[in-house]
């Protein structure tokens, strides 16, 4: 369910509000005129915005402000001239204002990705990755991290995104993000999935809501400890994350890093396997991303790894990450080196490589926060950004361009 501010006049208000409680959406504030809206944005967190289409109540800086966090606007016209306010700034999520909430309704739940708003031309590509699996090899490469912070800035695009921790050894992402974690969240939604439980309102009960002013996604957590992973089964697993996908545009996965099949030579071929979580997620998997360190333990590792991944997953489905690339690990001009490894030993052409960032990482987990909300500026957080905006949220240059550039003039215009 959404998080809804409204700034609509008392009557339309009061005609909506017992529609929007029934549906589950909670109001997190009821504003008046659009520098109050544009000052709450911060503090009030919404995932969607209400408003009058007239200029006391939308304007080309509240719409840069929205867009630049990832808020949909929807407006609500009285008139002629209220619409005609609307069409001036490029907004295409205009109703009557007369209009039922039953028609407001799939803007609020779907919605439309926010570069549409800037025009036909201005439309984002369809997306090809919507389930993407973080893997990486044993000796902590960084699987939680990447696998947060993609979440994250895939919400701070516009989409709604799910943060599933499948690790069967142990979840890691409720502490990175300080959640709760007494009562594991994806082993709910396997449980409930094998009983053919798992409805949307069981998945909007059971996750957790990390909260940024610039991209807030649901938390499915993880086991509290590795004794409960049997609750992780393969059918259950597959089960849950295609519940999950019907609920979320996209789907990120923290999953474990063992590959090992010694278990299945068992004589009880119905026993639980440990690592089947794993092996269902990656089998699910639009995009694996593997990610292994950059020192030569590491590297060993992935290489190693990869080989094996390559066996379950397409080659073209899966992107390689390095992470902790420093020269204190590797001498000089360790980029080179970490691309020269990959290509002879492992015939990988391209990898994205993460700079050590120790100062970044140090900062997010002292604040249980992600890179985008700790240390927005830092080299670590950009690589990030760059991978999801370009491999994962494919978007035309041209649009980008636009899209950055219509801020100062919507300011100046509106001043």
């Amino acid at each position: 369910m959404a998080r809804l501010a409204l700034a609509l006049d008392p009557a339309t208000e009061d005609r909506l509000l017992a529609d929007v409680v029934e549906h589950g959406h909670t109001i997190v504030g009821r504003l008046v005129g659009w520098r109050d809206v544009l000052a709450s944005l911060d503090v009030l967190a919404p995932d969607v915005v209400v408003v009058g289409a007239g200029p006391e109540t939308l304007n080309g800086e509240l719409l840069a402000a929205c867009d630049d966090r990832g808020i949909r606007l929807i407006a609500l016209a009285g008139g002629d001239a209220e619409r005609a306010n609307a069409t001036r700034l490029g907004i295409h999520e205009v109703l009557e204002r007369s209009s039922p909430w039953l028609a407001i309704e799939p803007l609020v739940s779907g919605g439309v990705p926010l570069p549409a708003r800037l025009g036909d031309a201005g439309a984002r590509a369809p997306r090809s990755d919507s389930l993407v699996v973080v893997w990486g090899p044993a000796g902590a490469p960084g699987r939680t991290t990447i696998a947060v912070n993609l979440a994250a800035e895939i919400a701070a695009a516009g989409h709604s995104v799910a943060l599933v921790d499948a690790d069967p050894y142990g979840g890691a992402v409720a502490p990175s993000l300080g959640l709760l974690d007494e009562a594991p969240g994806f082993a709910s939604a396997c449980r409930l999935a094998g009983s053919d439980a798992l409805d949307r309102a069981e998945l909007d009960r059971i996750a957790q809501r990390y909260s940024s002013p610039r991209g807030s996604f649901d938390v499915f957590t993880g086991l509290v400890g590795p004794s409960r992973w049997p609750e992780l089964s393969s059918d259950r697993v597959t089960a849950a994350l295609a519940a999950i996908r019907t609920r979320f545009e996209y789907v990120v996965v923290d999953s474990g890093f063992s590959l090992e099949r010694d278990e299945e030579l068992t004589s009880d071929q119905f026993a639980p396997r440990r690592n089947a979580s794993t092996f269902a997620s990656l089998a699910a998997a639009d995009r694996v991303v593997a990610i292994g360190l950059a020192d030569p333990v590491g590297l060993s590792r992935l290489l190693r790894g990869h080989a094996d991944l390559l066996e379950l997953v397409e080659p073209e489905r899966v992107d390689v990450m390095v992470n902790r690339v420093r020269t204190r690990a590797l001498g000089i001009d360790a980029h080179a080196q970490v691309r020269q490894t990959l290509r002879r030993f492992a015939g990988i052409g391209d990898a994205t490589l993460l700079p050590h960032d120790g100062k970044a990482a140090d900062a997010a987990i002292l604040t249980a926060r992600t890179l985008r909300d700790a240390a927005p500026r830092s080299a670590l957080r950009t690589v990030v950004r760059e991978y999801a905006l370009d491999r994962l949220l494919p978007v035309p240059e041209t649009i980008r361009r636009r899209r950055f550039a219509l801020a100062p003039t919507r300011r100046a215009a509106t001043g």
